[in-house]
């Protein structure tokens, strides 16, 4: 990934990335060809080096049976919006702008470890139910559904573990631009109702 040093991200933005994200992009090289699937994925820092990003796919989803050559990756995304020129304060000035795109995103490189295992993907499913139920008012638990139920679930399921190896992380975020152009992006992001942008802007701001 390219990186200029002004969009590169700090270690702790990294690790708040790959522990607040939704799903992701895993991508495998096969002997066929490249494969991709977006999966929801918890991060676990207290495996290997640099951690891992765990994960499941559906059983009859061959991606998990296929020979991975070399590295397997995953795309992490944050925030990401169009940054219209008319938000910056040098377009009145000299009118040398253009349109471009702000975003967050991490690729993060591993290998990748399959779990045809009950315990293990209960385990996971947990911990992914947990993570994303957590700011329900009421909310939703897999033992709320009847026990045989989950049981055929699980068996529809396999696990998958990338056991970090290497990550390149990037947050585009106006800081390349003067400071009346950044506030001009911050207020257009909340007035476009993207107060998500708008505040990834404002804690990147040189």
């Amino acid at each position: 990934m390219y990186v200029p040093e002004h969009f590169s991200v700090a270690e702790s933005e990294v690790r708040e990335l790959l522990v607040e994200h939704g799903a992701a992009d895993l991508v495998t090289n096969t002997p066929e060809g490249l494969v991709a699937t977006m999966l929801p994925f918890v991060f676990e820092p207290a495996i290997g080096e640099h951690g891992a990003l765990l994960g499941h796919v559906a059983r009859n989803n061959d991606q998990w049976r296929r020979e991975v050559l070399g590295e397997a990756l995953v795309i992490v995304r944050g925030p990401d919006a169009y940054v219209s020129p008319v938000w910056y304060a040098s377009k009145a000035e000299h009118g040398r702008v253009v349109p471009t795109w702000n975003y967050v995103t991490a690729h993060v490189y591993g290998h990748l470890v399959v779990h045809d295992d009950v315990e293990w993907v209960e385990s996971l499913v947990r911990r992914l139910t947990d993570k994303h139920e957590a700011a329900s008012l009421s909310p939703w638990q897999v033992d709320d559904a009847p026990p045989a139920f989950v049981t055929g679930q699980l068996r529809a399921i396999v696990g998958l573990e990338l056991v970090i190896t290497r990550i390149e992380a990037k947050a585009k975020l106006s800081q390349n631009r003067p400071e009346a152009d950044i506030a001009g992006v911050i207020a257009g992001l909340h007035q476009r109702g993207d107060d998500l942008s708008a505040e990834a802007v404002r804690r990147a701001r040189p």
